[in-house]
């Protein structure tokens, strides 16, 4: 009669067996994966990348099943609605979270903030947002992500590009291959920059000679603030405000590339949200209808055509400004 502690190890043995199994089959390479990660490997010589790197950089890279399911699975792309969107991304606790986060670091904040022409509540918002607040930033090894990415053929050039950026910036030794880590897509760091993003935006705020979007909330937030300003933020607008249309508005005049000033949508019947009238400004707004006229409903100013670059997402870019606004409401 088998003992019952030979019965517990070889139902272990078998646990771990089927384990290995699962994880195996999970990152074994599809016919071609090999031969493309070669071709990628000559491309990246081609451009100058220090062999050293390359062969760091591709010495364990695998195929990854579960960024390829990540990418069919975006948050932003499922059925859903702007409120249920923004209840799941900003909880209450992570308001709490935001505003404590903002008056620990308020004078870097503010100091930024001033050197780009970004209000910092933007700065706390879009952290929170990407990596709440640095917390989690992702643990695909970004070469393995990318190289799947630009192998499994959607936006294959685009990931392919992505790829050569990663391999400069290690290239450039802002971080160690072991720690080079990200999302499936190969976001990186607190900001969440794809590679490209980086390499234009990215800041080394502290003077240590690295560009550290991993490990520094400074360069973190400069690196936000930079890609802001360098995308036409403009600090003397907020990025919009929700309001009410009457039922007879033509939704054609909806979405981000119409505009007109606040007298003419007040013209058009549209309101505060407490239904008094627009303010008298002559700055040009957006009408942003993310889901329908029974949902909430934006005028979006110039800001949020900013936030729109970093995530094309009426969801999220609406979701970062309602965070910024809680930030700041109650004053800080």
């Amino acid at each position: 009669m088998m003992s019952v502690s030979r019965s517990i190890s070889l139902l272990f043995f078998v646990v771990i067996s089927l384990t290995t199994l699962n994880v195996a089959a999970n990152q074994a390479a599809p016919e071609g994966f090999d031969g493309f990660i070669e071709q990628m490997k000559q491309q990246a010589a081609d451009e100058g990348i220090k062999p050293e790197i390359i062969a760091a950089a591709f010495a364990d890279v695998t195929f990854m099943r579960r960024a390829v399911k990540q990418d069919k699975a975006q948050p932003e792309f499922k059925k859903s609605t702007l409120d249920t969107y923004m209840a799941k991304r900003v909880p209450d606790w992570k308001v709490k979270k935001a505003r404590e986060l903002y008056k620990k670091h308020r004078r870097v904040l503010d100091k930024i903030g001033s050197e780009y022409g970004v209000q910092p509540r933007f700065i706390v918002a879009l952290w929170g947002s990407e990596s709440n607040f640095g917390s989690y930033q992702g643990n695909f090894p970004v070469v393995s992500a990318l190289s799947t990415m630009a192998f499994e053929g959607r936006r294959a050039e685009f990931f392919r590009k992505e790829l050569m950026n990663a391999l400069i910036i290690l290239d450039q030794g802002h971080i160690s291959i072991d720690k080079f880590k990200g999302s499936w897509a190969g976001a990186m760091g607190q900001t969440q920059f794809m590679p490209s993003s980086f390499l234009s935006f990215a800041v080394d705020y502290n003077g240590d000679g690295k560009k550290d979007i991993w490990g520094s909330e400074e360069d973190a937030f400069a690196s936000i603030a930079n890609y802001l300003s360098q995308s036409g933020w403009d600090d003397s607008l907020t990025w919009g405000r929700q309001v009410k249309v009457p039922q007879t508005i033509d939704t054609a005049v909806a979405g981000i590339k119409t505009k007109y000033t606040l007298a003419e949508w007040q013209a058009k019947g549209v309101r505060r949200y407490d239904g008094s009238d627009l303010p008298v400004n002559p700055i040009q707004a957006s009408l942003i209808i993310p889901d329908d006229t029974d949902g909430r409903v934006f005028l979006a100013y110039s800001n949020f055509d900013v936030l729109m670059r970093w995530n094309r997402s009426y969801y999220f870019a609406c979701t970062v400004g309602y965070l910024s606004d809680r930030i700041r409401y109650p004053s800080l």
